[in-house]
């Protein structure tokens, strides 16, 4: 992934909030979640399962993206 670029970071990024929002989303309508303190537990518990998935089949971690800041630094070393 080293090759991307910043867009395609983020168009990756996206993607994987969006898995994690829908599923999320999804969860609480099956399970007839109906209180604040079950909601959130539930955001957590898939947010993690989410995020154990993209480390085991080793996709990058939403926080290795690259920040618009690692980004210039990286184009004004290259130039």
């Amino acid at each position: 992934m080293s090759n991307l670029k910043a867009e395609e970071y983020r168009s990756f990024e996206e993607i994987k909030k969006l898995f994690r929002i829908s599923q999320t989303e999804e969860k609480l309508k099956k399970e007839k979640v109906d209180s604040s303190g079950k909601a959130t537990i539930t955001h957590y518990e898939v947010g993690s399962t989410v995020r154990k998935a993209i480390k085991d089949i080793g996709g990058t971690m939403p926080e290795d993206f690259p920040t618009p800041k690692k980004v210039l630094r990286k184009r004004k070393k290259n130039n």
